[in-house]
């Protein structure tokens, strides 16, 4: 199940990007790069590699261990090594404590920058303009140079870093080289001009193909081709991807000529998308062929089922889908859902309980929250039913929402039990945001 979901800690300051969650995407992000966070010495359960919504090549890290895939990497990658080499960049990102090192080197490069404002200021007040508008300049080329050379020097640690990764579990660099090569045919058409590289953030893709092959090519996993299952994988969720986020394009790619699994799926989300249900169904059997028993084919059937208007025919499918994939919670609320959508009472208690399970493996699903919010709503439970849309509005990121949620959630949830205290605490964390919210308003108006 491809979906979007929003998330708030993005490249692009005070901007949303959605995140786009996906059981086996999920699961393909964790194989191929539990080997590099364990090298890394991170632990594999509290790193996690997460995919966005966005045609631009990039990935990075904010705070905390995450590492973010946006959309257009993933597409313009040809193999899962690839991908491994990006990922490593970026666990090196993490294990140095760039993220947090990179708002002291803003700092710095900002008391550079306003000292000579204010000197400028002074030589404009004193009638010398001319010069006090040269310190200004001179000043922010200044405050930018040691800004660039501070994250210049961070993407040269990150390299050194993630070949270090690659090396110690035993996956080979050449995906690393070839992916900085795509870069660099990039930066050709765009006509950038590869002697000069003082005003780009990281250094171009000759320099750094330049550094990194002779430390790749005297490793001995240089030559060591990449699991042909997990390769498999990294096809197949690329398909359905480009399907997802590019139906037109998708089409193109893999034509109706194209029988092979990738093919019939980059279709399969491609005419779902396109609001083409018998031909999205069609390349859904077609994949249910070649494997009656994988739960993620199963689970797009039912998907396009239930997203065509037909809830009761989806049941079957996820309900397998359910079972086949075991602990994924993502196919699990997608079973609640098309329970719920039956209007049929005599599948709540079914829904109920697998969304249930649902989010106490997942938290981070507001959709499911939202369809245990509908379950408790119709049992009523009103007081259950508000704690749930606290939990949905506070991970959309609401807080004001979540307050008023929660405080309703408190007065008819019994004292000192579980779901209680979780109330307590969503109210607790809904306030301070506000609070720091409010601060942030009266600042900006002084």
């Amino acid at each position: 199940m491809l979906a979007l979901l929003l998330a708030f800690a993005a490249a692009r300051p005070a901007v949303a990007q959605t995140v786009l969650r996906d059981s086996e995407t999920e699961l393909l992000f964790r194989d191929l790069s539990s080997p590099l966070i364990t090298a890394a010495g991170l632990d594999p359960k509290a790193t996690n590699v997460v995919l966005l919504n966005d045609p631009e090549i990039n990935a990075f890290v904010a705070t905390g261990q995450t590492v973010y895939i946006q959309s257009g990497l993933f597409l313009a990658a040809t193999n899962v090594n690839q991908l491994q080499g990006v990922v490593a960049h970026e666990l090196g990102h993490v294990a140095g404590g760039h993220a947090i090192r990179m708002q002291s080197g803003s700092s710095e490069a900002s008391g550079i920058s306003i000292a000579t404002m204010v000197l400028g200021a002074l030589a404009i007040a004193a009638g010398a303009g001319d010069a006090g508008m040269g310190i200004m300049m001179a000043g922010q080329r200044a405050a930018l140079g040691r800004f660039l050379a501070f994250t210049r020097a961070q993407e040269s640690s990150a390299d050194l870093a993630g070949a270090k990764y690659l090396s110690a579990a035993g996956i080979s660099g050449k995906g690393s080289i070839d992916f900085f090569k795509t870069l660099q045919n990039q930066e050709f058409r765009l006509a950038v001009a590869a002697k000069d590289s003082y005003d780009r953030t990281h250094p171009l893709g000759s320099e750094r193909i330049n550094s990194l092959r002779e430390v790749y090519e005297k490793d001995p996993a240089w030559n060591r081709l990449s699991d042909p299952t997990l390769e498999a994988r990294f096809q197949r969720v690329k398909a359905k991807l480009l399907g997802f986020v590019d139906p037109k394009r998708a089409t193109v790619k893999y034509p109706e000529s194209d029988k092979s699994v990738p093919g019939h799926y980059a279709r399969a989300y491609a005419y779902h998308v396109g609001a083409y249900p018998e031909k999205a169904l069609a390349e859904a059997e077609a994949l249910l062929r070649t494997n009656p028993n994988d739960p993620f084919f199963l689970e797009l059937k039912g998907q396009i089922l239930l997203e065509s208007g037909r809830p009761a025919e989806a049941i079957a499918p996820l309900r397998e889908a359910t079972r086949l994939a075991g602990d994924q919670p993502l196919i699990a609320a997608m079973l609640g859902h098309a329970l719920i959508s039956t209007e049929k009472p005599q599948h709540f208690a079914e829904a109920k309980q697998v969304l249930k399970e649902a989010v106490n493996r997942d938290n981070q699903n507001p959709f499911a929250w939202y369809q245990l919010g509908i379950i408790y709503d119709r049992e009523g439970d009103l007081p259950r039913a508000a704690l749930a849309t606290a939990e949905r509005n506070n991970l959309e990121g609401n807080p004001k929402l979540a307050l008023v949620s929660a405080e309703m959630a408190l007065k008819g949830i019994p004292h000192g039990t579980p779901d209680y205290l979780r109330a307590q605490d969503i109210a607790m964390v809904s306030r301070a945001e506000l609070k720091n919210k409010k601060k942030d308003r009266r600042e900006r108006d002084q």
